[in-house]
């Protein structure tokens, strides 16, 4: 799945552009307004993530261009501005839906699948992850995690864990690819607090029947526990 990223500010464009192809996700970046539309044409994205607030050209400016020139790709908002009026005016100008910040990094991602579904009137978008192994899914829509139709009771850190974990059951995952989402953006944290989060998940899911496993100097492993 391709995005185009219009975010002016440095960091928050770099994070969000490595978190999300870390996540499988192709991710074209533009920090400028007035750049953004001949970005939007040249890369073609399946969904575009739009700040308002740009250089050159308000965001508000740029969705209103795009509109009117044909191009009908789902977009979501993210903006400082939370107010009812901007989300409004957001949602009239074109935009498919509004996230305001901060926001939580699984909510964004869960948001643009979902999108990306309905604008392409598939149920399955590539990347998303497997559904139903040890009788485990991922909600598209709110990114929570169910076990036999009962939500599972996790931690944001816990949830981001086992989501990535369960895209890839049976596989090893590197502790630092783990600790980069599970603790996004936090880099006053150390790596060892992986661990910790390993073992509360571990104990969270051992009714499942799945089981997460530390292969040492390799990361985890989700696998279906020993009967």
């Amino acid at each position: 799945m391709k995005l185009l990223l219009v975010e002016d500010n440095s960091l928050m464009r770099t994070t969000l552009q490595r978190t999300l192809e870390r996540r499988g996700m192709q991710v074209f970046a533009c920090d400028d307004g007035a750049a953004a539309l001949s970005q939007w044409r040249c890369c073609q994205p399946d969904v575009v993530l739009l700040d308002l607030s740009l250089p050159g050209r308000d965001g508000l400016q740029v969705l209103d261009d795009a509109r009117a020139a044909g191009l009908t790709t789902p977009v979501i908002i993210l903006t400082a501005r939370g107010t009812v009026g901007d989300k409004v005016l957001g949602l009239n100008a074109g935009a498919d839906d509004y996230l305001p910040k901060p926001f939580d990094l699984d909510e964004l991602e869960a948001r643009v699948r979902a999108l990306a579904r309905r604008s392409s009137g598939s149920a399955v978008v590539p990347g998303d992850p497997p559904q139903g192994w040890c009788g485990m899914r991922i909600d598209p829509d709110s990114g929570a995690v169910y076990h036999d139709g009962q939500p599972l009771e996790l931690a944001p850190r816990e949830l981001a864990m086992l989501r990535a974990v369960l895209t890839r059951p049976g596989q090893a995952i590197a502790k630092e690819r783990l600790f980069e989402q599970v603790f996004a953006g936090e880099d006053h944290v150390q790596p060892e607090a992986i661990e910790v989060v390993a073992y509360r998940l571990r104990k969270k899911i051992a009714h499942t029947g799945a089981q997460l496993v530390t292969l040492r100097g390799l990361g985890y492993l989700l696998r279906t526990a020993p009967a």
